[in-house]
């Protein structure tokens, strides 16, 4: 177990630096990428306002992430993480793994109906957007994966406790 905590410790450092360039992304970056307006339309400033707003929704639901497992983590360290307590953390990274996905879909949707054809020719957004859904659909089916392990996990060491 010692071993374990040589490795929590850089991990959370780690999740802290990304915490807050997250959240320098959320507040100060995402609003200076997206486009600025030369000739605003009204069709123009929402779509600009739904991807600042897609944008910052998406980056909340990994901090949400980050937090989850800032609390597995400590779940690790005292030897709980193989119980009931932890699910509720491994569903809220769940959840915010299908939010933030179906937020990518509707900016898919968005970008490829929206800003190809109006505003620019050019298919790179959307083909990132594609890609994203993609490892987002495979990192929220490899969650589903692992919150059935956690679940067996616990069910088996409870059992254990009981007969030992």
């Amino acid at each position: 177990m010692t071993h374990l905590r040589r490795v929590v410790l850089p991990l959370r450092v780690l999740l802290v630096i990304v915490f807050a360039a997250l959240l320098a992304a959320q507040v100060w970056g995402v609003p200076a990428l997206l486009p600025d307006l030369a000739h605003p339309t009204l069709e123009r400033q929402v779509v600009r306002g739904v991807m600042l707003a897609v944008s910052v929704l998406c980056l909340a639901c990994v901090q949400v992430v980050i937090v989850s497992t800032w609390r597995l983590l400590t779940m690790v360290t005292d030897d709980r993480i193989f119980t009931a307590s932890a699910l509720p953390w491994v569903n809220a990274i769940v959840r915010a793994g299908v939010v933030g996905w179906f937020m990518l879909l509707g900016a898919f949707v968005c970008s490829y109906y929206f800003i190809v054809d109006e505003v620019s020719d050019d298919p790179a957004l959307p083909a990132l957007l594609l890609l994203l859904l993609l490892v987002g659909a495979v990192l929220g089916l490899l969650m589903v994966v692992m919150r059935a392990l956690l679940r067996q996990a616990a069910t088996l060491r409870a059992d254990m406790e009981a007969v030992i």
